[in-house]
């Protein structure tokens, strides 16, 4: 067998293929076959045409731009519990922020400026105090 000799396509020739295949819903291998040529130079033609010739992108729609603000609010969020969980809890040991918490040994009495309770419960009231600044 006598070797293929390569073929040479006109420009216009190419042109109209690349259109072929971009304007029509087919592959490009249909469209070489149809053409009678090999799908990888039609491949090669259109992917040099695409970068010679990049489409614009198309603006975003009403829906798209509702889309892309909820998505805006719902990064924030996300970004801000981020921040959040990174802060140290005062309850966590060795936090910054421990405070040792030792008993009242005051006893019964009064709590100043905090609560201010009626005897007209008739019962017995107990009153715990947890934390607070020590008595001197």
């Amino acid at each position: 067998m006598a070797p293929r000799s390569r073929r040479r396509f006109s420009p216009q020739f190419k042109a109209e293929a690349v259109q072929l295949v971009i304007q029509s819903e087919r592959s490009i291998a249909e469209v070489a076959g149809e053409l009678d040529i090999n799908p990888g130079t039609l491949g090669n033609w259109v992917q040099k045409h695409r970068q010679d010739n990049p489409e614009p992108e198309p603006g975003l729609s009403p829906a798209d731009h509702g889309r892309l603000a909820a998505l805006e609010e719902q990064n924030r969020k996300l970004k801000m519990e981020n921040e959040f969980l990174k802060k140290p809890r005062p309850s966590l040991p060795g936090s910054r922020t421990e405070r040792k918490i030792s008993p009242d040994g005051g006893g019964e009495g009064e709590l100043p400026d905090r609560l201010d309770v009626h005897p007209a419960w008739r019962g017995a009231l107990v009153v715990l105090r947890l934390a607070g600044p020590r008595r001197k």
